[in-house]
């Protein structure tokens, strides 16, 4: 069941089909998601969990380059689920895709070898962030992997400033961990270890970073 209180992709449900172009213009799509599927490292027989799955682009890259892995997705939004479904179809692609209420994942405990976020937790509060990372944890297995990539700490004055855009659309209160770099604590205080920065790339609209954790 998906949940009727949530903020769409780019603040407006009227904008949500733009969201692939938006993307496009501004930020190095192929790098970044090039980087998501290296560092998330799929090997054939795992399970991959994708929450926030958004418009399925990063799970037909998964899909392109380790074809036997088994995909599932998580979305609260019940239109980019669709476009989701759409995209998937139209590259040849299968995965699970769910809709759930915001709260509870619909998954079993120690179900995941890995599990991933791309742009999602920039546009959570504080109290989402530790709920869905609490979740996120409760499904993956011992030793399974947990990815986030989203915006983080500016890397110099002109990423903070790129990054002022993306505060001004979504909002200053779910976005302002980000920047302060405080997503790793947010990751340790949930209990993975092992949380690092694996990466970063430098847009437009600021640091794009990847955090990888172990549970």
């Amino acid at each position: 069941m998906a949940s009727e209180s949530f903020t769409p992709a780019l603040g407006y449900g009227w904008l949500t089909r733009f969201f692939d172009l938006a993307i496009r213009i501004t930020m190095p799509e192929a790098e970044f998601r090039r980087r998501t599927v290296e560092a998330l490292e799929p090997r054939a027989g795992e399970m991959i969990l994708n929450f926030g799955f958004g418009t399925g682009q990063n799970l037909i890259r998964i899909k392109q380059c380790c074809p036997e892995v088994t995909l599932y997705g998580l979305e609260i939004d019940p239109q980019v689920k669709k476009i989701a479904e759409k995209k998937m179809a139209e590259a040849g692609e299968t995965a699970e895709l769910r809709l759930y209420d915001g709260r509870t994942f619909p998954f079993a405990d120690d179900l995941f070898d890995k599990a991933f976020s791309s742009l999602v937790f920039h546009h959570l509060d504080a109290e989402t962030k530790r709920s869905n990372l609490s979740e996120l944890r409760r499904v993956l297995k011992t030793g399974g992997e947990l990815l986030i990539c989203d915006f983080g700490q500016a890397k110099s004055t002109l990423m903070r400033l790129g990054y002022g855009l993306v505060q001004l659309i979504d909002g200053f209160e779910t976005t302002r961990d980000n920047v302060k770099g405080r997503i790793p604590f947010y990751i340790e205080e949930a209990g993975f270890q092992n949380v690092r920065e694996a990466g970063f790339i430098n847009t437009s609209l600021g640091t794009f970073s990847y955090y990888k954790a172990v549970k």
